[in-house]
């Protein structure tokens, strides 16, 4: 296919309601290795490794889904100030040494305060995206050379840095870097390979997406997706969703979005807003969004038309999808067996 479809690995309950609250006080791993074979089965291409304070730590669970699978690649999402960007460096040369160069990373410079707070990090909005600049820096020296790498920024002293253990064949892992505010976007063209943004529609993200493609990026989008074998059924899934909403839960989101700093996050919210009927077009959804956060708008419709409309964000320059759904890996089986057939039964008419 000329585009790629990752999945995010439900580090939670799954998500198993579009209106629900979270449940992460279980770790399944039994459950999340039977999902990550199945989405190796079905030709997905990467699954996300989720991080925030209600969920599992990812790290050691990738370790255990790396040796019990072969051909799925994996995408860390992790934050800059948690570790040193040494340790991180050796946490994932041997991660991809156990899985054979199967670990991207996804750095994540964090939306909000609060949470950040919640492991003793204070920094504003825009000095994170210093300090991840600097992080990523040194990740990538430690990557490029077997010199001793010293560095003195603002946020890190670094004195002869090795690192034994080497990435495989002396390589790195493909950097994605998150986010919609200006330093996001100096962040991802001055270090990353593909930036990613949450959903929006196609014309809009093609808009924001130019200036990252003219400079030689990728482009990749955070949605959630709600795909079945009619229109009518798709949105017969949505009405179900819906149908017992958590009013404490979407309290809750409320509260923290009031003081998130995240353009991504609340440039979800205003798009959610400006549609009071949540359709901002035909086939993007945000009725989900004030109980999920900004990952939730979705594409809704028939195999066929989210096929279609996955290939207008793409004639935009979009070439990356992390998907989700409700459950997840129910909705996983909808994508995969009635919409993958389609995008790649194009690219070969192409």
């Amino acid at each position: 296919m000329t585009v790629r479809i990752h999945w995010s690995l439900p580090l939670d309950s799954g998500q198993q309601s579009a209106s629900g609250g979270f449940d992460a006080g279980v770790v399944d791993v039994d459950t999340m290795i039977s999902f990550a074979r199945e989405a190796e089965e079905a030709g997905v291409d990467s699954l996300l490794m989720p991080m925030s304070c209600y969920m599992p730590d990812p790290i050691p669970l990738l370790a255990a889904l790396l040796r019990e699978t072969r051909r799925v690649r994996f995408i860390l999402a992790y934050r800059p100030g948690l570790m040193s960007p040494t340790l991180l460096t050796q946490v994932i040369n041997t991660l991809a040494c156990m899985g054979q160069s199967r670990v991207d990373l996804n750095l994540v410079a964090g939306i909000s305060p609060q949470e950040q707070a919640y492991y003793g990090d204070f920094l504003e909005h825009d000095d994170r995206y210093r300090r991840a600049d600097e992080f990523l820096g040194i990740m990538q020296a430690l990557w490029a050379s077997r010199e001793p790498v010293t560095f003195h920024g603002q946020h890190y002293q670094i004195e002869a840095a090795t690192l034994g253990l080497r990435h495989p064949g002396d390589g790195r892992p493909y950097i994605y870097v998150s986010g919609a505010s200006a330093p996001a976007k100096a962040l991802a063209e001055a270090r990353a390979d593909c930036w990613l943004c949450y959903g929006d529609l196609p014309a809009k993200v093609g808009v924001h997406a130019a200036p990252l493609l003219q400079a030689g990026k990728e482009v990749g989008l955070r949605l959630h997706v709600i795909a079945r074998e009619t229109r009518e059924q798709a949105l017969d899934a949505i009405a179900e969703m819906m149908a017992r909403p958590d009013e404490k839960h979407r309290a809750f989101i409320k509260d923290f979005v009031s003081r998130c700093d995240s353009e991504a996050v609340k440039g979800s919210f205003r798009l959610a807003e400006q549609y009071p009927d949540h359709w901002p077009s035909p086939y993007l959804w945000t009725g989900a969004v004030p109980y999920r956060g900004g990952p939730a708008i979705a594409i809704v419709g028939s195999y066929q038309e989210v096929a279609d409309y996955i290939r207008e964000y793409e004639r935009h320059g979009i070439r990356n999808f992390i998907f989700s759904g409700w459950p997840s890996r129910d909705e996983m089986r909808h994508f995969c067996g009635g919409v993958m057939p389609l995008l790649q039964k194009e690219a070969v008419h192409a």
